[in-house]
């Protein structure tokens, strides 16, 4: 299953307008340096009271589609 691992910093207030539906994708750069779009649904499995802080693992499809994140150091 292809993956990719990124670089995320939302504070709360931008993890709301994601969460209420006002930002429908969230960008952010891998570790080698290509920027990255996902669906924002997925930030809600690794929202904290601090917002989203830190590297995660992006898994996808074999198609291309978002599967899971998983968190690759401390929120």
């Amino acid at each position: 299953m292809p993956s990719i691992d990124v670089i995320i910093h939302l504070s709360p207030e931008e993890c709301l307008a994601h969460y209420e539906g006002r930002a429908a994708n969230v960008r952010a750069r891998s570790v080698d340096g290509r920027w990255v779009v996902f669906p924002a649904e997925a930030i809600r499995r690794v929202v904290g009271q601090n917002g989203v802080h830190g590297v995660f693992r992006l898994m996808f499809s074999t198609e291309g589609r978002f599967t899971s994140i998983h968190p690759l150091n401390g929120r």
